[in-house]
């Protein structure tokens, strides 16, 4: 008779584990840290973080990494089993939301570099909504996330598996203001990466 598959992780890990010889250390993680939906600790975490890294890919499996950020609870709690984002008018490219459009699965990691030291992944499936269609289904959704601006759309997670991200080698970074000057004035964002220039961009002290 075969055994069920674990409840947690890929084909390709649990292989992994069992070449290496981590499979019972593996098995303890998803034991003790892994949770199929958000907990209390979760949901409050979530809400003071101001930044989070998010993975897609397509339907070929081509993957994109990508970053979204805003005031602290700009990723919204809506239930433990459910988050929500917004995206806002950028360079008209889509990419994330493209493969999530392809691809629903999204990976998210949130980092906490300035007290505990400590992240959190939230992996699971997204569908992605207009802001009057998502607010008619959650009339409990965020109406000023970004002062002045407002959602081109929403990103609606719903959570398959969550769990810690160890402190080891977060590094430890302080909220500062946005220097007006960097000495020499750099490149703008569409040239910065795509244009020469004839001397390197300063670096910071």
């Amino acid at each position: 008779m075969t055994s069920p598959p674990p409840p947690f992780g890929s084909a390709g890990e649990h292989q992994l584990q069992q070449h290496l010889g981590t499979a019972d250390r593996a098995a303890r993680f998803y034991d003790q840290q892994v949770r199929p939906h958000l907990t209390a600790e979760m949901r409050e975490f979530i809400g003071r973080q101001s930044m989070v890294f998010l993975a897609t890919s397509d339907s070929h499996g081509e993957c994109d990494a990508s970053f979204r950020a805003g005031p602290p609870g700009f990723v919204h709690v809506i239930d433990d089993n459910t988050l929500a984002y917004p995206e806002f008018r950028g360079n008209g490219v889509l990419a994330s939301a493209g493969n999530m459009l392809e691809n629903p699965h999204l990976g998210m990691l949130f980092v906490d570099f300035t007290h505990h030291h400590v992240g959190l992944h939230v992996n699971g499936t997204a569908r992605l909504y207009h802001d009057v269609d998502l607010r008619r289904l959650h009339p409990g959704l965020p109406t000023d996330v970004a002062p002045g601006r407002s959602p081109h759309m929403w990103v609606h997670l719903t959570v398959e598996e969550a769990y810690i991200h160890c402190s080891k080698f977060i590094p430890h970074l302080e909220p500062a203001p946005r220097p007006t000057s960097h000495g020499t004035a750099r490149p703008k964002d569409s040239d910065y990466f795509t244009k020469p220039r004839t001397a390197p961009c300063p670096s910071l002290p």
